[in-house]
């Protein structure tokens, strides 16, 4: 049994594409509107107080931390709706 190497022993063949010299910067088209930026900015906010109440009333009364634990995944979804904001996503 016998493997053809000669596809990749080809020098010629460019598996990379290299930016040339000759293009731009980055172009961000936004595929969201300008509306639904704005709901998900409003969301980000809300969602980010809503945890902040929720953390200090967890260290108000004096909790085990790791009652903490679950409000990650809120701050995550709070970070992750601004960024899309941000990103134009």
């Amino acid at each position: 049994m016998s493997i053809n190497l000669d596809f990749f022993a080809d020098g010629n063949r460019n598996f990379l594409s290299q930016p040339s010299s000759k293009e731009g910067g980055e172009v961000c088209i936004a595929n969201i509107s300008p509306l639904e930026r704005k709901q998900r900015l409003k969301f980000a906010i809300q969602q980010f107080i809503v945890t902040l109440v929720i953390l200090g009333i967890l260290i108000a009364l004096d909790l085990n931390p790791l009652w903490r634990l679950p409000l990650l995944f809120m701050f995550s979804a709070s970070t992750t709706s601004y960024f899309q904001v941000l990103d134009k996503t």
